[in-house]
C-alpha cells in the first residue's frame, strides 16, 4: 500500500507540474467576470489530469501486484479496473469542461450520471439498508430503489465537490480528510482492498495540493472535483455494502458538508427564482471570504488576494473536522451519527444567517 501511495503522489505531483508548465494557455478562457473567480491572472484548471494520472496508475499497479502473488496482501481484484472504467466518464466530462468552458450543465450531469449507471451495472452496487427498519424493509423489497440511490449518489457527489471547490486547498483538503477517514474505517473492518484504493486517491490528492496550496498555481477544476466525487461516492457505498458493521450514516455524516452545501444552494436559488445551474457567489465559503476573513494589507493586489484566499480554507477545514471526527469515532452507531447530521444542518443554517446579517463574533475574524 505504501509504495502504491508513493507512486500516486509522485505521478500526480509531476503531472501537475507539467500542466502548469505546458498547458497554461487554456486558462485564458476562464474570464475575469466569472462570479466564482477569486484570483488574479490565468491559472490552469486541469488539476483533474494530475489526479486521474496518479490515481489511475496507482490502481493499475495494484492490479499488477496481484499478478505477482499479492505480496502486500491487498486483496485487489479485477473489479479495481472496473472502478477505473466507472470513473472515466465523469473525469473526461469534467476535464473537457475545464479545457473548453463550453460544456453545458446538462452534458456534465449526463457524464456523471453515466458513471452512476456503470456503478450499478458493472460494479453491482446497491443500497439495501439505511439503518431504519422500515426503510431497510422497503429497500430489500424494491432493489431498484437502492440502485436509484446509488445512481443519484455517484452522479450528484461530484457536483457537490465542485460547489465547494472555491479557494486554494479547500475541496482538495476536504477530499483528503474524507479519504483518510474512509480508509481508517475500512481497515477497522478488515477491508484492505477498499482502504488501498482510497489511500491512493488521498496521496494523489496530496501531489496536487503541493501546487494548489498555498501558492494557487493549479486548480482542480471540474475534472478534479468530479474525480473526488465519484471515487468517494464509490468508496462510501462499497464500504457500507461490503461491511454490515458500518452504519450507512457514517459516510452521510462524513460528507454532510458538501452534500448540505449543495442542497442549501439549490433551495436558496429556487427561492430567489434562479436556476440551480446558475453560478453565484453566495456559497458558505464565499461568505466567509467576504465577511469573516479580514483584509490583507499588501502593495501587490494579486498577492493581497492570494493571501486572503489562503486564509479562507482553514475555516472550512475546521468545519469539516467537526463532522469527520464524530463520524470516525461512532462509525457503527446509527442514531448517534444521525444526531450529528442534524446538529450540522442546524449549525450550518445558523452560521449562514449570522454571516449574512453581519452578526459574527470578533474572535472569528482575523
Amino acid at each position: 500500500m505504501m509504495w502504491l501511495s508513493l507512486v500516486a503522489f509522485l505521478v500526480s505531483a509531476i503531472v501537475a507540474g507539467l500542466v502548469i508548465r505546458w498547458l497554461r494557455d487554456h486558462a485564458a478562457l476562464y474570464g475575469p467576470e466569472m462570479p466564482q473567480r477569486f484570483h488574479f491572472g490565468h491559472v490552469p484548471r486541469l488539476g483533474g489530469v494530475a489526479l486521474l494520472a496518479g490515481t489511475g496508475l496507482g490502481w493499475l499497479l495494484g492490479l499488477m501486484q496481484m499478478a505477482w502473488g499479492d505480496p502486500g496482501n491487498l486483496k485487489l481484484g479485477h473489479w479495481t479496473g472496473l472502478w477505473l472504467l466507472t470513473l472515466l466518464p465523469a473525469a473526461i466530462g469534467g476535464i473537457a469542461e475545464d479545457m473548453t468552458q463550453r460544456l453545458p450543465v446538462r452534458f456534465r450531469l449526463a457524464f456523471t450520471a453515466l458513471s452512476g449507471l456503470l456503478a450499478v451495472s458493472l460494479l453491482d452496487m446497491g443500497l439495501t439498508r439505511l439503518g431504519l427498519p422500515w426503510l431497510d424493509a422497503l429497500l430489500q423489497s424494491t432493489p431498484w430503489l437502492g440502485g436509484l440511490i446509488v445512481l443519484l449518489a455517484v452522479a450528484g457527489l461530484p457536483h457537490a465537490f465542485n460547489i465547494i471547490d472555491g479557494y486554494n486547498g479547500l475541496a482538495g483538503m476536504v477530499a483528503l480528510i474524507v479519504c483518510l477517514a474512509l480508509a481508517h474505517v475500512a481497515l477497522q473492518v478488515g477491508d484492505r482492498a477498499l482502504a488501498t484504493l482510497v489511500v491512493v486517491m488521498a496521496t494523489a490528492t496530496g501531489g496536487f495540493l503541493i501546487w494548489n496550496y498555498p501558492r494557487g498555481m493549479l486548480f482542480a477544476g471540474d475534472g478534479g472535483a468530479y474525480i473526488w466525487g465519484v471515487v468517494i461516492a464509490l468508496a462510501s457505498l462499497a464500504l457500507v455494502q461490503r461491511n454490515a458493521d458500518v452504519s450507512p450514516w457514517f459516510p452521510m455524516l462524513l460528507l454532510i458538508y458538501p452534500v448540505w452545501e449543495t442542497m442549501f444552494s439549490i433551495y436558496r436559488k429556487l427561492a430567489r427564482g434562479v436556476s440551480p445551474g446558475v453560478a453565484d457567489a453566495l456559497h458558505f465559503h464565499q461568505l466567509i471570504y467576504r465577511r469573516i476573513v479580514r483584509s490583507v494589507f499588501h502593495d501587490d493586489e494579486s498577492r493581497r488576494m492570494l493571501m486572503r484566499n489562503n486564509r479562507t480554507s482553514p475555516y472550512l477545514w475546521g468545519f469539516t473536522l467537526l463532522t469527520v471526527v464524530p463520524a470516525v469515532l461512532f462509525w457503527n452507531k446509527t442514531w448517534v451519527l444521525m444526531g450529528f447530521c442534524l446538529l450540522f444542518v442546524v449549525s450550518y443554517v445558523v452560521a449562514y444567517l449570522a454571516i449574512v446579517r453581519f452578526k459574527v463574533p470578533d474572535w472569528l475574524r482575523h
